[in-house]
Formats: C-alpha cells, sequence, structure tokens
C-alpha cells in the first residue's frame, strides 16, 4: 500500500515506498515501514530543519525558508527537481543556510530526470539583509508577493555557509529578462561564508549577485547559457580563484532582446536610472581564469565578451586570465564606467588577455572622444599592467578549449607562471598572496579534485 504523511511546519511531503498489508490487523502485530529515502518538499519551511544525506530530496515549486529558521544540509546530500515544477529553493532574509558539504562529499541540487537538461532545477537563491542600491525593486524569478522585497543597512550580515556545493541543470525563465540563475544572492552579508561551489549547464547565469558585501573563494562556472558572474544592484565584496568556460555550441534563447553571453557581465543600474546609485557595484577580483568558445566550430553567433563592464560599474580584476572572447576580450560600456576606467578606480592589473577580435572594445558613449579602444589599450597595458596576446595559445595553458575536460593548467614557461600584485585594494588579508597569474595553483591544480564535475 502507499503511505503519506505531511510534516506539519515544514509544509513538506513526504511519499512512503509499497509495504506489505495485514490480513488482520486487529490481530496481527504492525509491519514496520520500510526507511524513508525520499522525500517532496514544497511551501514554507519555518522551523529549523535538517537535511541528510540518506534521504533525497525533490522541490515541489517555489520552497521559502523563512520565519528566521535555518535549514542545515548535510554533506553528501542531494536536492533534485523534475522538470515540470523547476524546484527553487529560497533562503529568505532572517532565515539561514548551513551548507556545509565537503570536497569527497559535495552537497548536489540537480535533475530528478533520467535524461537531465538545463532548466529542470530552477535554482538556489538566497536574501540577506546587507545593502544594495535599488536598482531592482524585487526578486526576479516569479517569487510569490511575500518574499520579493530585498536589502537592508547591516553589510555585516550572515544568511549561514554555502561550502562544497555544486548546481546542475539550472535555470527558470518566467519571463524575457526575468529569471532564476544557478545561485542568485540578493544583498547577502559578509558574514555568510561562501566558498568551493560550482554551477553547471544552466539555463541562465551561472551566479548573479544583487548587491551585498560577502566574499567566496572557488567558485566555478562550467557550460552555462548567458552569464557566468553576472554582478549589479551594488554589489561590493572580494572573490578569489575563480573559473568560467563556455561550452561553444550554447547558449540561452535570446529572443529580440539584443542580449548576448560572456563570461563577465557588470552593471551598476539600468539605463532608465542613470547607472549612478549608490553604493556602486564594486567587486575586487583577483585569480580568475575564464574561457570563451574561441570560435571553435559550431560557435553560437549569442556568445560576446570576455568581460563586459558597463552602466557605470566599478570593478578591479586582477592577476587574472581572460581567453577566447568572440567579440572582444575587455568591453566597456557607458560614459560612467569610461570614466572610472580612465580615472584609474577600476583597472584590469597583471592579468593576461586574449580574445578572438580586438582584446579591447569601448561603446556606447555620450561624450565623444571620451575613450577609444586605442586609449583603453594604452591604460590596460601600461598603467596597469597587463599583457594582450593575439593566439590563445601564447598563453599556454595545457588543454583549455577541451571542453568536455578543461585543463587549465600553465604549462612550463607559461606568462601566467609569474607574481601576482597585491598592492592597493588587494593588499587586503582575504587574498592569497600567489606566486602565479590565473585561476590554477601551478603546483596544485584545485580545479581536478572530486567535488568539481565536467563533461557535462
Amino acid at each position: 500500500m502507499k503511505k503519506t504523511l505531511y510534516l506539519l511546519g515544514s509544509l513538506a511531503m513526504i511519499g512512503l515506498a509499497s509495504c506489505s498489508k495485514n490480513n488482520d490487523p486487529g490481530t496481527n502485530p504492525p509491519v514496520n515501514p520500510p526507511a524513508v529515502t525520499k522525500m517532496d518538499v514544497r511551501g514554507k519551511i519555518t522551523k529549523d530543519t535538517h537535511w541528510t544525506a540518506d534521504i533525497t530530496y525533490r522541490l515541489r515549486g517555489y520552497v521559502y525558508v523563512d520565519n528566521n529558521a535555518t535549514l542545515t544540509i548535510d554533506p553528501g546530500t542531494k536536492i533534485v527537481s523534475n522538470k515540470d515544477s523547476a524546484g527553487v529553493l529560497i533562503i529568505y532574509k532572517g532565515s539561514k543556510i548551513n551548507a556545509a558539504g565537503t570536497a569527497d562529499k559535495p552537497i548536489v541540487f540537480t535533475s530528478a530526470e533520467a535524461d537531465p537538461k538545463p532548466g529542470n532545477l530552477g535554482g538556489l537563491v538566497i536574501v540577506g539583509s546587507a545593502t544594495g542600491n535599488g536598482n531592482h525593486a524585487v526578486l526576479e524569478g516569479g517569487v510569490d508577493t511575500e518574499h520579493q522585497p530585498f536589502g537592508g543597512t547591516n553589510d555585516a550580515d550572515n544568511s549561514g555557509v554555502l561550502q562544497y556545493v555544486r548546481i546542475e541543470y539550472a535555470g527558470k525563465a518566467v519571463n524575457p529578462g526575468d529569471e532564476v540563475n544557478g545561485l542568485s544572492m540578493y544583498t547577502v552579508g559578509s558574514g555568510t561564508k561562501v566558498d568551493h561551489i560550482e554551477v553547471l549547464r544552466g539555463l541562465d547565469d551561472a551566479y548573479e549577485f544583487f548587491g551585498g558585501s560577502f566574499n567566496a573563494k572557488y567558485l566555478v562556472a562550467y557550460n552555462n547559457a548567458d552569464d557566468d558572474f553576472d554582478f549589479d544592484d551594488g554589489y561590493h565584496g572580494k572573490i578569489q580563484y575563480a573559473i568560467s568556460v563556455k561550452d561553444p555550441a550554447f547558449t540561452d534563447n535570446k529572443g529580440t532582446s539584443g542580449d548576448i553571453s560572456n563570461n563577465f557581465e557588470v552593471d551598476n543600474t539600468t539605463d532608465a536610472k542613470g547607472y549612478l546609485l549608490t553604493p556602486n557595484t564594486f567587486p575586487l577580483l583577483s585569480n580568475f581564469t575564464a574561457v570563451g568558445p574561441n570560435n571553435a566550430t559550431g560557435v553560437s553567433a549569442d556568445y560576446g565578451y570576455g568581460m563586459r563592464w558597463r552602466r557605470g560599474a566599478k570593478f578591479i580584476l586582477a592577476n587574472a586570465i581572460v581567453m577566447g572572447g568572440q567579440k572582444a576580450g575587455l568591453d566597456l560600456d557607458n560614459d560612467p564606467t569610461a570614466q572610472y576606467y580612465i580615472a584609474g578606480t577600476s583597472g584590469l592589473k597583471n592579468s593576461l588577455l586574449q580574445a578572438v577580435t580586438s582584446p579591447y572594445k569601448v561603446d556606447k558613449l555620450a561624450t565623444a572622444g571620451l575613450l577609444d579602444a586605442a586609449g583603453l589599450k594604452t591604460l590596460v597595458e601600461g598603467r596597469d599592467g597587463t599583457k594582450s596576446f593575439t593566439a590563445a595559445a601564447d598563453i599556454m595553458l595545457t588543454d583549455p578549449f577541451n571542453n568536455a575536460a578543461p585543463n587549465l593548467l600553465p604549462k612550463a614557461g607559461s606568462p601566467a607562471i609569474v607574481a601576482g600584485k597585491f598592492d592597493g585594494s588587494l593588499s587586503d588579508s582575504f587574498f592569497d598572496k600567489t606566486n602565479y597569474i590565473g585561476a590554477i595553483d601551478p603546483a596544485n591544480d584545485w580545479s581536478k579534485a572530486s567535488w568539481i564535475v565536467y563533461g557535462k
């Protein structure tokens, strides 16, 4: 027979496996039901809840952790979704997630389908109470009205722990420009611990950070359809050690939007809001390796730039490798973005840059003569010490464009084997002071660890 047990408080449903039925339940002792191995989860979780690795949890639609509850997820736990509901887990502000996986037992969000596809899972959303600039008024992706507002005043806010987590086949497009990403972080504070995360084969962005001040290390974006690192709404945290690898044939449906897919796409505010709301989007980044499609056979026409910094964003990206961009390696759009680069507020520092076309592009400027590609090249390669290359092979990574099994390790003699520079804002103790450029230590390739998956 089938039994269904409803858990009060979490609004979760557990479907128990079939068990034998007694002929005479009045005289025979009850048969012990089998252990629960699968659980459906829906609605709200409003009390502290613990998910364990012996049970697979299936998200049914939008699941909200609310009311200051903490959701603890054990190492090795699997959270799945079917394509009929594309489940989304939302940790709403005041609540916490304690998802501390391990290298050998990562926590995995993935598809429950026999033939998994991008979009089978909605994604993971964390909402904190740090500052943003109000560019977006509400959460994207079709969440209910009660859980749409975000933002606060506490940059030290703590939304919990996200460590050794893999998110597969995510992405939920509700309307054009209104999506759930692999990992969406809304005004998440610096008290939150974020490291060792992989987002792969997602239908939209891998990571999108809307404001907030949290820091992160060891982020991997692999074969996602839209942008890999999308920061806006005043995100002002620090990130070190990150990988972005693109599948040349895989982009999302752009429709008539004119959108393109990039390794980085970073904004401050929309055109209508004049780009200048504060706090300003201003990530401090070091030791990234970003690999675009490099004009491979069958490359999608929707690929754009290695980096697109626009709409008033500021940035420091240092000790990085960005290669294989289709339309350009480094693109600056809009006057404020260009002005920040001219002033030295922004910079691509001590890095290696290559693109299929010109490494540099400046676009959508209202002020004639403010900056052009040649002027940007002078600033980047003169003032900021970055080197550009015509051929990707000259950067001398082992096998970066082998999409099924990318090898980002610098070869002997690579220009990446040189001391990183960590001056100014990068002298902060958060940043390890490396003796190499890019994400991968030539003496210790963390990208081959068991928690990271390629080939999907």
